[in-house]
């Protein structure tokens, strides 16, 4: 009865435990951009992909490098596939923010986790149950209700770049997904990702404002690099080796976090209604992980 039980207790629990990697790639993206928001002082957008992606390409490459690990792929046409797309993604998401009030940039980016529960049946065969598709609703609801977007009828064309920028996002993590049902390691794929973004915002920054690095800076971008670089791998982590729309929920907590962040550095106050909000979102983790597969 003992082993019967035991055996229960981890068909029940193990999926979780993958998924729960999410947890460390929101904390990583929350320092992440609160990073790029005291960068954002001094450096363009461009400035700051390119940051982000270059000290992360750094931070990669060297485990690679110490650990003598093989870069070769033979789904290096999906490998370049998932980089073009997330880094497409990011281009539309910084796009928006320069284009439309934060919280909606923000916001629509955040529709990503909605467009994969659409993808989910359709590109990775997967039948979740629909109590998940019920906890991204919620966190969703959680997610206006903390940010309050706004948007007028002059904004149309930034928020259907910032609402593409979702779609890219979800494609990226289809991506992901699928990368690992062949076996791709973690690390390739944020290398190649950090890679193709280096390349392409060098290319964006070249045709956009720059400005000179000082001493000074080093610690913010450093930082910026490496957090991302955590992030990606964590995140990477939890949609090879979790439920994808388990991972899509808890990936909410983000903007939870960015917000606590905010009021811990910054002193933003937060009202009733946001910490309603910041309730529902967390409500919508626990669903998701409670009625995991």
């Amino acid at each position: 009865m003992l082993k019967n039980f035991q055996s229960r207790l981890t068909s029940a629990t193990l999926p979780n435990w993958g998924s729960l990697w999410m947890l460390v790639a929101a904390l990583g993206f929350a320092i992440m951009g609160a990073l790029v928001k005291v960068g954002a002082q001094k450096f363009s957008s461009g400035e700051l992909v390119f940051y982000r992606s270059i000290f992360g390409l750094m931070v990669i490459y060297l485990y690679i490098f110490s650990k003598k690990l093989p870069l070769g792929t033979p789904v290096m046409f999906k490998q370049m596939s998932r980089a073009l797309v997330g880094f497409a993604s990011l281009v539309l998401f910084f796009y928006a923010i320069a284009h439309l009030p934060f919280a909606t940039a923000i916001t629509l980016n955040y529709t990503s986790p909605l467009f994969l529960a659409i993808f989910t049946p359709f590109l990775l065969h997967e039948k979740p149950k629909k109590t998940l598709f019920t906890a991204l609703i919620i966190g969703f609801i959680g997610i206006c209700l903390l940010l309050k977007p706004t948007i007028n009828s002059t904004d149309w064309l930034a928020g259907s770049l910032g609402l593409l920028s979702g779609l890219g996002a979800a494609l990226a993590y289809v991506h992901v997904k699928q990368l690992g049902k062949v076996n791709e390691p973690d690390w390739r794929t944020v290398f190649y990702f950090t890679l193709v973004s280096t390349v392409g915002a060098g290319l964006w920054m070249f045709f956009d404002n720059f400005h000179a690095l000082v001493l000074q800076d080093l610690p913010i971008l450093l930082g910026l690099g490496f957090s991302a670089t955590i992030a990606q791998l964590a995140m990477t982590r939890a949609y090879r080796t979790g439920e994808t729309l388990v991972v899509a929920s808890l990936a909410y907590l983000t903007v939870v976090l960015a917000s606590l962040f905010g009021v811990i550095w910054w002193n933003e106050y937060l009202s009733l209604d946001a910490y309603i909000a910041i309730g529902l979102i967390i409500l919508s983790g626990i669903v998701s992980i409670r009625n995991s597969q």
